[in-house]
């Protein structure tokens, strides 16, 4: 069977020349998406200014796209297998940008809130669609890896992109323009893929089932939130029922997709284990990684006094280690193992945030680059090689569904990560001692604190600033313990779950 299609697939690989050129579309609507979460975490502090959000509003703010897009990644990546994932991509890459505006004049923390779940929305449409069509452009396996790694390596540049251009941004302009830059990316995205995309759907998909989309979004999103509840004020009726509500909702879609003829996730994707290893590494990588990149922007303005360009700038080593990594992680894989790349990866991340429980208010930039570059190469060597393993591991036609639940393991972690070690970070930050008189929205965000203390007796803004980044620093270094301790286990267990997988 493999002897007879052999041909034929590579075949329909050389009738493509343009493929490398559609690649380049579809490479700009992560570039889209990566930029955009980047850019917030530096206009956090900024936002936080100008909003006057609480601490949990903050959170809400870093995390709600999160929640949103992982709950609707599985449906639009579907969807995308039915409607087609052309269709769905230029669609959502358009809203995407539409929406980009609204989050750039909000007014109000819960119109902030409210327009980053509309951009989860448009989210969703995006990354699915891109690793599904890089499925069926590239059939050859060695192309498809160096696609896949270009894919990552362009997701981790955004992530250098993002705030170098939104630091830039910042020093010159208000917080709203680092979301405008959104806008032409958009444009140029729409206009090329238009032209160069080949349209792409499952030939027999079936109907798109509501009850499912509806079991999935409502057991996704009340999970994280009960998760997020629980870690931040404790396990509380609240949470728990609201957990249970989800884990009911899940419970029920799982059910359904096993009794559908045409389900919107097959779930016999995760007997095989090379699948189920790969999407479970990419969640909890993400879940550890998490506290890291919310919360490092914060420490490097507002605890070491950077300027946004400049913190950016100091972000650069984690990026650059990830694109490197990213494209030459298929051919490493292929020589050494996909298990020991992947669980090399995952190692090296894990000691680098073992590192960073070590930090302080005045840690020299040498070893916070030293760590980030390891992070970096960890995180394109891992992620590239799991995404690599999740399409390789499906029919073409399937391609979209599959890719939605790598992305949902992505989000989910994200969304995860930082409910749970934001919540770290807020805890310790909340207790720090402070002079009397201290307004109560310091004690909410360090955001919050450097507003108070422009309002306060200079001696006793000195004290509180110091205490409350002191505090600071002590949550985001045990939240880098918890995130070590992640990732260190996840790479055990990678090592086991990928043993004998191949690309």
């Amino acid at each position: 069977m493999t002897s007879t299609l052999q041909p034929a697939t590579t075949t329909e690989a050389v009738k493509r020349p343009d493929r490398w050129l559609a690649l380049s579309v579809l490479v700009l609507a992560v570039l889209l998406v990566a930029v955009d979460a980047t850019v917030l975490g530096l206009a956090t502090p900024y936002i936080s200014e100008d909003l006057h959000p609480t601490g949990t509003q903050l959170l809400w703010i870093g995390d709600v796209y999160s929640f949103v897009i992982a709950g609707l990644l599985v449906s639009m990546g579907s969807l995308g297998d039915r409607i087609g994932r052309k269709r769905i991509l230029l669609g959502g890459a358009t809203a995407f940008g539409l929406i980009s505006v609204l989050n750039a004049y909000a007014t109000t923390p819960e119109l902030m809130i409210a327009a980053r779940a509309l951009l989860g929305v448009a989210g969703a449409t995006l990354m699915p669609a891109t690793l599904a069509l890089i499925r069926n452009l590239f059939h050859d396996p060695r192309e498809r890896s160096l696609a896949v790694g270009i894919w990552g390596a362009t997701a981790s540049a955004g992530t250098a992109v993002g705030p170098i251009v939104g630091g830039f941004l910042l020093e010159h302009f208000w917080w709203g323009s680092a979301f405008l830059i959104n806008l032409p990316v958009m444009v140029v995205l729409v206009l090329v893929g238009i032209k160069t995309l080949p349209e792409s759907r499952n030939p027999d998909p079936g109907p798109w089932d509501l009850i499912s989309v509806a079991l999935s979004l409502i057991g996704v999103i009340a999970v994280v939130y009960a998760v997020k509840e629980a870690a931040s004020h404790g396990l509380t009726w609240q949470p728990l029922a609201v957990a249970v509500l989800g884990l009911a909702a899940l419970h029920g879609f799982v059910r359904r997709q096993l009794t559908l003829p045409e389900p919107l996730l097959d779930m016999r994707l995760f007997r095989r284990r090379g699948f189920s290893g790969a999407v479970l590494a990419d969640m909890l990588t993400v879940l550890g990684m998490s506290g890291l990149v919310f919360f490092l922007s914060q420490y490097l303005q507002l605890v070491q006094g950077r300027r946004p360009l400049e913190a950016g700038l100091a972000e650069l080593p984690a990026a650059v280690g990830a694109v490197v990594a990213g494209l030459i992680a298929g051919r490493a894989a292929r020589r050494l193992s996909v298990r020991t790349v992947v669980t090399g990866g995952l190692a090296a991340i894990g000691l680098a945030l073992a590192a960073l429980t070590l930090i302080d208010t005045t840690t020299g930039y040498p070893v916070l680059g030293a760590a980030l570059l390891a992070v970096g190469v960890g995180a394109g060597f891992s992620f590239t090689v799991t995404a690599d393993v999740i399409l390789s591991s499906v029919p073409k036609e399937q391609a979209g569904a599959a890719s939605a639940v790598s992305e949902t393991a992505y989000e989910l972690g994200a969304a995860l990560g930082i409910a749970v070690l934001g919540s770290i970070v807020t805890g310790v930050y909340r207790g720090f001692p402070s002079p009397p008189g201290t307004p109560e929205g310091a004690h909410e965000s360090l955001g919050g604190a450097v507003e108070a203390a422009s309002r306060m007796p200079a001696a006793d803004a000195d004290a509180m600033l110091t205490s409350a980044r002191e505090a600071f620093v002590s949550g985001l270094s045990m939240a880098s313990g918890a995130g070590a301790a992640v990732l260190l286990a996840t790479a055990a267990a990678a090592w086991y779950l990928l043993k004998g997988q191949r690309l």
